[in-house]
C-alpha cells in the first residue's frame, strides 16, 4: 500500500493515478494527523510526504516519521511536481525497495546457511567421534547413526537451497 500525504485537493486524483500505475492500493491523507492515524493502523510500502507539510508543520512531521516503520519515505514538492513525475518517483522507490529487500533476504539466507553449516559439521564430527568409542551399546549406535543421517540430510538441503 501507498500513503500519500498532501493537503492539496488533487491528492485524491494522485492516489488514484498511483493505484493505476502501480497496482497497489493508495490512500490519501490530507493532514499529518490523519497520516499518523493511518500509519499506526496499517503498514505501507511507501509514504509520499508533501514537502510543504514538512516545512509548515515540523513538529507533526516528526510524529509521522516515527510511525513510518519499514515504509520507503519519499519527500515530494507537489507544487512543482507533475503527476507523471510523482508516479515515476513512486515506481522508482518501489523498485528500489524490492531490490533492497532481495539483497537483505539473500544476506540473511547466506548467514543462516553459514551458521547452520557450521553447527551441522560439529554434529557430524561428534557423531563420528561417538561411533568410534569402543563398547557402545547397539541401541546407542543406532541412535547416533540416525542423528548422523538426519544431519547429512540437512546438509544436503542447505546445499540445494
Amino acid at each position: 500500500m501507498i500513503l500519500l500525504v498532501t493537503p492539496f485537493a488533487a491528492g485524491r486524483q494522485c492516489a488514484e493515478s498511483l493505484e493505476q500505475a502501480t497496482g497497489l492500493t493508495a490512500h490519501w491523507a490530507e493532514t499529518l494527523q490523519a497520516a499518523s492515524t493511518r500509519l499506526r493502523s496499517q503498514a505501507y510500502l511507501t509514504v509520499v510526504l508533501d514537502q510543504f507539510l514538512m516545512e509548515t508543520e515540523p513538529g507533526h512531521t516528526d510524529v509521522v516519521l516515527e510511525h513510518t516503520g519499514t515504509a520507503m519515505l519519499l519527500q515530494v514538492s507537489f507544487g512543482v511536481s507533475s503527476m507523471g513525475r510523482l508516479v515515476r518517483e513512486v515506481q522508482s522507490a518501489l523498485h528500489r525497495r524490492a531490490r533492497e529487500e532481495g539483497a537483505a533476504r539473500r544476506a540473511v539466507e547466506s548467514q543462516m546457511r553459514s551458521e547452520l553449516g557450521e553447527s551441522l559439521t560439529a554434529v557430524l564430527l561428534s557423531c563420528e567421534m561417538a561411533l568410534a568409542v569402543p563398547g557402545i551399546p547397539a541401541v546407542a549406535t543406532d541412535k547416533i547413526r540416525m542423528i548422523d543421517g538426519l544431519a547429512r540430510e540437512m546438509c544436503g538441503r542447505l546445499g540445494a537451497a
